[in-house]
């Protein structure tokens, strides 16, 4: 029934770059007008067939029928491609514009004739996405959470009782879709449970979950919490599986702590998991979501409690329908629509995920016609006695099925990561420009549109926003498992993309993406006849999984559009890799590559390349100087600055992000001529080569306008004069600068810096925040040894809700104003005056003369009064 969902795009894309191309051609421009005129056709009937899906039953015979076109498409495609690559080679390479060889030519008079003897499609007006979805979606809270009191003062209550003998295991249990998690998660995040616990850790459990991976992410948790033992992380890989649990009861043992384990599918995950959370006396909590009765009444051996989550009931499930479906009317239904409403929302029958998809769909429906419409086709398929699963299941199926195409393509490409896989909003973005599913409308700026869809996904409640930055944007997303399944499932019946772990064999011949879940040392080598067309490689591998298994990439993925080893423990690339002239994307992070090759300038079509993290391992640096030749290149870091490179990255004109480092004084002015071209720029990254070398940058006339995270890591002595003029600047990280009083109102004006962060960036013994900062929400002040105290005056920076102050041994007295700032609800302090850890500890009543770090929490409800709620 979805055969038809993604091949709009394709016959889209081969139009245009048959158009493009026109130009270059003068003696096959007939041949191509043919094409063209057929592949519209396709496009046409696609169109035709997948706007009956839902409504007119396909038999097998139309399935078959549209496969077939599905995989000529496919077959246009992948020869269209190749035939730009000779035309590109003889521009590049002969230096002229000139036809496509003999062979070439009889390729596309082939397609011309296969393609005619199908005689199908129709002409009519395709309905693009034309929604004006507001913004806003991307910048708030979500606001999901509808009919939870009752149950989360509970599960409260259970949390911090007095028992103390034992740790007690609290099970929420229920079916899929019953939003177990959003439950969970909400309580986990209450500012009074922080308080009430030592350390509080999240785990998400796959069904296929490997122990030690496991251990890592609560030791990862930890960490970060206690901002203590960073340098472990860079280790976490090699450390073995008694090292790891060492690690974890040390720190766990003396602790109360909470840890939520998400998602638990079998009994024996509590054999494997429970030896590293100690059953200590002091209060501490773990607790679980199951779908499973039989986890949740499992003997823990612990002391135990059963939280059954229940169907919303009527009123409560209409409140949240309409939050959704009438979003831009405050969550209040039109007195026309309320009986279709109530009539749509008893479809639901209580289940949060159904209503929210729901909601999310009749928010594109305006008239009466409309609603009655999608009840009509409830009401036609469901019946009273349908199971819950297939209810939630055709519910969403309808919602997915109501997207444009463009739409369609951008929701299944989500199933691409494993379940519960955190996905990078950006990371995201990038992947589906890349691929080519974003369709600029008016010349609209790409990661604009894109933005749109993902708006529009979120707003219909395919995606989940799993964590926000300084400025309220997603930051992280993830699929539901449930909507999860069904992508999977349509995303292999249309061959759009393919799952294993590595040991299977891919048996879609002409499969288009492969995703593989790695949880052996050695993969499979893959088959170049059975994934001849691929255009997507994803390898999500363990930390074990043999480096040797990505040496070599078979020979039929010469036409590879996107390859992402991220988190992979590959330290060298294939050497086939120079090959895939058609790669647009390529995704190193956090690999153990520290070379590309010097033929990398080969890759002209590469849009994406790498982006790398120093901090988790060893980071890509030696980048060949024919780098600069990929002009179309959008993403660099973190590159190793030489004279050379330098000179020639004025050429990438068309980066969004840079980070380079090694910068040295002689380079500044070339450095600062190649970034006034960058004008899309949206990342900027500058290291010096040592922390004494000078970098003004003062030769930058004016900053990329669009200039949202600016980290420079060098001796200022005081900010470019371009600083007041970075309007679209939320983060701003400034290290080694050395700068002196005087510096705070070149930046307090920014109108939307939400995050700025000091590290070894001020000599001075007072910081005054006299005015500004209105939209600051994080403040970080590391390592400035002289620094006394701190003075923010009344008005100024009133959302600031962390304040972070480590490495400033002479800092003795708390900010002077801070216990104003209603939205603070954290402040850090570590390795500052001993003097000011033993005064705040005296004054709460406590004795503890040694630590070092505390963290002051504010108390939940009150504007004024903090307590420590962890020390370390």
């Amino acid at each position: 029934m979805e055969l038809s969902c993604s091949l709009d795009l394709i016959t889209g894309k081969v139009i245009s770059v048959l158009e493009n191309e026109a130009s270059l051609l003068t003696k096959v421009g007939a041949e191509i007008d043919e094409v063209k005129l057929e592949l519209k056709a396709i496009r046409a009937f696609l169109e035709d067939a997948d706007r009956g899906l839902g409504q007119v039953p396909f038999s097998e015979t139309d399935k078959q029928w549209v496969a077939t076109v599905r995989d000529i498409a496919y077959e246009v495609e992948d020869v269209v491609d190749e035939f730009v690559y000779h035309l590109n080679q003889q521009q590049q390479w002969r230096g002229r514009h000139g036809p496509p060889d003999r062979s070439q030519r009889y390729r596309v008079s082939w397609l011309e004739s296969k393609e005619s003897d199908k005689q199908i499609g129709r002409e009519y007006h395709r309905n693009n996405w034309v929604k004006n979805l507001s913004e806003s979606t991307l910048i708030f809270k979500d606001d999901d959470l509808v009919g939870i009191d009752k149950a989360q003062s509970e599960l409260l209550g259970w949390l911090m009782d007095q028992e103390l003998q034992r740790t007690v295991v609290i099970s929420v249990v229920g079916m899929g879709g019953l939003g177990k998690t959003t439950l969970v998660a909400n309580t986990f995040n209450k500012q009074v449970v922080k308080q009430h616990f030592d350390f509080c850790g999240w785990i998400t459990v796959s069904q296929q979950y490997v122990v030690t991976d496991l251990f890592k992410s609560i030791i990862k948790g930890l960490y970060n919490k206690a901002k203590e033992k960073n340098d472990m992380l860079i280790n976490l890989d090699s450390m073995s599986y008694l090292e790891l649990l060492e690690e974890l009861v040390n720190f766990l043992q003396p602790r109360r702590y909470l840890i939520v384990i998400d998602y638990v599918w079998s009994t024996h995950l509590w054999q494997d998991i429970s030896i590293a959370l100690p059953a200590n006396m002091n209060g501490s909590r773990i607790l679980l979501t199951t779908r499973k009765e039989d986890v949740a009444s499992f003997e823990f051996g612990v002391a135990k409690h059963i939280f059954p989550l229940k169907h919303l009931p009527s009123e409560e499930s209409m409140i949240l329908f309409c939050k959704k479906a009438f979003v831009g009317k405050g969550g209040q239904c039109p007195a026309y629509l309320e009986s279709s409403a109530t009539k749509l929302v008893a479809k639901c029958k209580g289940l949060p995920l159904a209503i929210v998809a729901l909601g999310g769909l009749m928010a594109s429906k305006n008239s009466i016609a409309e609603w009655t419409g999608v009840y009509n086709n409830l009401n036609r398929e469901l019946s009273e006695n349908d199971a819950y699963f297939e209810r939630l299941k055709y519910i969403s199926l309808l919602s997915y099925h109501d997207l444009s195409y463009t739409l369609k393509q951008c929701f299944l490409y989500c199933c691409i990561f494993p379940e519960d896989y955190a996905i990078k909003r950006k990371r995201l973005i990038r992947l589906w420009m890349a691929e080519g599913f974003v369709e600029l409308l008016n010349e609209t700026n790409a990661e604009v549109v894109a933005e749109r869809y993902l708006s529009e996904l979120i707003c219909r409640g395919l995606l989940q926003v799993e964590r926000r930055n300084a400025s309220g944007r997603p930051k992280i997303l993830k699929m539901h498992d449930i909507l999860r399944e069904f992508a999977v499932s349509i995303a292999k019946s249309i061959k759009f993309a393919a799952k294993s772990n590595g040991k299977q064999v891919v048996e879609d011949d002409g499969i288009r993406r492969w995703s593989i879940e790695a949880k052996e040392k050695e993969m499979k080598a893959a088959s170049g006849t059975a994934l001849s067309r691929l255009r997507s490689l994803f390898v999500f591998a363990v930390d074990e999984t043999s480096r040797s298994s990505f040496n070599r990439l078979p020979p039929g993925f010469k036409l590879m559009r996107v390859l992402d080893l991220e988190d992979t423990p590959i330290n060298e690339l294939p050497y086939e890799l120079m090959n895939l002239f058609n790669l647009r994307y390529l995704n190193l992070s956090r690999t153990q590559v520290k070379e590309l090759p010097k033929s990398i300038g080969k890759l002209y079509n590469l849009v994406f390349s790498y982006e790398g993290d120093s901090n988790q391992r060893a980071s890509c640096r030696n980048f060949p100087s024919d780098i600069c030749l990929l002009s179309n290149l959008q993403v660099l870091s973190t590159v190793e600055a030489s004279g050379d490179f330098i000179k020639q990255l004025s050429q990438m004109v068309q980066l969004r992000k840079l980070n380079v480092a090694n910068v040295n004084g002689t380079d500044e002015k070339n450095l600062c001529f190649a970034i006034a071209k960058m004008i899309h720029l949206r990342s900027l990254g500058v290291k010096s080569c040592n922390e004494d070398e000078q970098l003004k940058m003062d030769a930058l006339e004016s900053a990329p306008p669009g200039l949202e995270t600016l980290i420079l890591a060098a001796k200022l002595e005081k900010l470019p004069h371009w600083f007041n003029s970075l309007y679209s600047l939320t983060c701003l990280i400034l290290r080694w600068s050395r700068l002196r009083d005087g510096f705070l109102p070149h930046i307090q004006a920014l109108p939307n810096l939400g995050e700025l962060k000091l590290v070894n960036a001020y000599e001075g013994e007072r910081l005054d925040f006299l005015e500004g900062f209105q939209k600051l929400k994080r403040l970080r002040i590391w390592e400035c040894p002289r620094l006394k105290e701190i003075v923010i005056n009344k008005g100024v920076m009133p959302g600031l809700q962390e304040l972070d102050i480590e490495q400033c041994q002479e800092f003795r007295t708390l900010p002077h104003g801070w216990e104003s700032l209603t939205d603070l609800n954290e402040v850090y302090l570590s390795d500052v005056s001993p003097g000011l850890i033993q005064k705040i500890c005296r004054s709460r009543g406590m004795d503890r003369q040694t630590i070092t770090s505390i963290i002051l929490s504010r108390q939940e409800g009150s504007e004024a009064k903090f307590k420590i709620t962890r020390w370390f």
